[in-house]
């Protein structure tokens, strides 16, 4: 039997010491690690807890034995462009400390360079994120940041504070011994010990890779998507970084000028929804777990690794990628959301739903050629009704895996047409259309999907904006920036008159079927009269024929401001779900 051993050493530091490392490079930030730093206010709870000498936890590093695919903490450059010591576990702490202590920006979710900002309240040592109330407070170190930065000796800044201090208030010599006391206190935390174990340069890339698995899947809790780009860093960098780049794209609008962007008004996706994406289309796999063993060059059947095999794999990823990156498909796709009906990121109820519509997509496109005008009906279609239906809300790897196993070896596109048609059929019954989907929008949540479906519809059908001659897709454009929304949710019965009927349940008050879109001047001159008071007004603005068009597109019942207030509902909603059904259909 093979000796075991320890592949890592422990070694002691204090914070002054590993600053010092990361200021020359000899600490440097591996790929293998998330980008993304912690809130504000976790790291004043970092700063509270060493100032109480409490432990923070200990770090992970590894001797480094090459010198690629490493980035650094903080931006800039470094006096030692490889790293001797890479972080393997502690990042989220040591970018922390280092931008704090240092003074230096960081970048953050929608990779945007910002400060991290601390302030400390030296009267009885607390510690806060620094606001406008808080720079204006005296008492306050607003940034502690200048402590050390500054430069200046401890005496000194005790001295400064407390000089500046006694201009707004009086001091006596006991606040005066406590402010001086917390203040050395704070400042020595760059004297903070910590523990560090290092892993040794002879252990590989794959290795720390799955080292790093093991320790967060035990503390902090990645997904299967972190996990397989923990692999993109360490075997294909490149990948992980144009995941990352478009990633930051789709974030800001381009400016006049800048090439095509991924921005678009329906969803930011992060790397790892790209990725699921590519896996779906790569691999035909909705579970990510069997993906990461599979990029590991893991046989599924025989449990065998190979390093042929993770070559292939990646090599079919690197394919894959290609396209779910591709700015025209991407956009091509989104148009399909717009043809179903769906304006913008304010009727998506489920990411999930489009990303794995997205995949379908680029299967129906690449796998199987199906043409561009067929294919974006379809792909609306599906959309709408794995939406509606909820379909990836609950287990949505597993759905979509058994969705993925459907079109796997498919004899062409007409047959993935009429799969995929076959699970809408199968899905959309006539009972659902009938009992559940009414019973679905007896809701009060203004972000159910039931009621994104609707104004989809109403979309589709050019409905009005009711009491008014322009079109609910018109006011709902996201590309409109207005000083008030062109458009309010405003209750049928006002909330205020039902309440004086003695309706005080919100949940009732507020039901979806009580809502519809109203112009913002309109919903102000209706305030809390009931509708038999207001309607007569409203009408007589509007021909017949466009009356009864305008009542029938906002699913309202024939004299439905003289009905109690519990059947209007049951009648509205039934109203609301042919209104959904007629808006389906005119996709076919």
């Amino acid at each position: 039997m093979n000796e075991m051993k320890t592949c890592f050493k422990r070694v002691d530091y204090d914070l002054s010491g590993l600053l010092q490392y990361i200021d020359i490079g000899d600490i440097g930030l591996p790929d293998i690690q998330r980008p993304f730093v912690w809130t504000n206010a976790k790291v004043r709870d970092l700063f509270d807890s060493m100032y109480r000498g409490f432990p923070v936890g200990y770090l992970l590093f590894w001797a480094n034995g090459v010198g690629n695919g490493v980035k650094w903490i903080g931006t800039g450059e470094k006096q030692h462009q490889i790293p001797a010591l890479l972080i393997v576990d502690g990042q989220q702490r040591l970018t922390s400390l280092y931008s704090v202590f240092r003074g230096k920006t960081i970048l953050d979710d929608n990779y945007q360079e910002r400060r991290i900002e601390i302030a400390f309240r030296p009267r009885d040592g607390k510690f806060e994120v620094a606001d406008a109330a808080i720079r204006k407070d005296p008492e306050f170190i607003a940034d502690i940041s200048t402590l050390w930065a500054s430069g200046k000796s401890s005496w000194s800044l005790v001295n400064d504070f407390l000089n500046n201090l006694e201009t707004k208030q009086v001091l006596t010599d006991s606040q005066k011994e406590a402010i001086s006391h917390n203040l050395d206190r704070l400042f020595d935390l760059q004297k903070y010990p910590f523990t560090a174990l290092e892993i040794a340069p002879i252990v590989g890339e794959e290795e720390v890779a799955d080292i790093f698995v093991r320790i967060n899947s035990e503390g902090v809790k990645l997904n299967q998507a972190d996990f397989i780009l923990t692999l993109l860093s360490v075997f294909w960098d490149e990948g992980r970084k144009e995941l990352e780049t478009f990633s930051r794209a789709s974030h800001h609008p381009p400016k006049p000028g800048d090439p095509p962007s991924p921005f678009n008004h329906f969803i930011q996706p992060g790397p790892d929804q790209l990725l699921r994406v590519s896996v779906a289309l790569g691999f035909l796999r909705g579970r990510l777990k069997s993906v990461y063993h599979v990029l590991r060059g893991k046989d599924l059947e025989t449990g065998e690794f190979t390093t042929e095999r993770r070559d292939m794999q990646f090599d079919r990823l690197k394919e894959t990628q290609a396209k779910v990156l591709n700015l025209t498909y991407w956009h091509q796709f989104l148009n399909s959301l717009v043809g179903a009906g769906y304006r913008s990121s304010e009727l998506i109820s489920s990411e999930n739903a489009l990303l794995f519509a997205y995949a379908f997509y680029l299967i129906g496109k690449t796998n199987y050629q199906i043409a561009e005008h067929i294919l974006q009906k379809l792909i609306g279609r599906w959309f709408y009704a794995s939406t509606l239906s909820g379909r990836y809300t609950s287990s949505p790897e597993t759905i979509m895996d058994g969705d993925l196993n459907r079109v796997k070896e498919l004899s062409g596109g007409e047959t993935f047409i009429a799969v995929l048609n076959k699970i809408i059929t199968d899905t959309l019954t006539p009972d659902f259309w009938s009992i559940s989907l009414p019973n679905a929008l007896d809701s009060s949540s203004a972000r159910s999907p039931e009621l994104f479906a609707y104004h989809a519809a109403q979309n589709l059908l050019g409905a009005p904006v009711l009491f008014s001659h322009k079109k609910v897709t018109d006011l709902l454009d996201p590309t409109l920036k207005l000083k008030k929304k062109a458009t309010e949710r405003h209750h049928l019965f006002p909330r205020a008159w039902l309440e004086s009927q003695e309706i005080t349940d919100l949940k009732a008050i507020n039901q979806a079927a009580n809502y519809a879109f109203l112009e913002w001047p309109d919903n102000i001159d209706i305030s809390d009269s009931p509708p038999s008071e207001y309607l007569p007004k409203m009408k007589a603005r509007f021909s017949d024929s466009q009356w009864k068009t305008m009542c029938e597109l906002h699913a309202l019942p024939e004299g439905w401001e003289k009905m109690g207030y519990d059947d209007f509902l049951v009648e509205r909603r039934s109203l609301m779900a042919q209104i959904i059904k007629r808006g389906f259909e005119h996709l076919v």
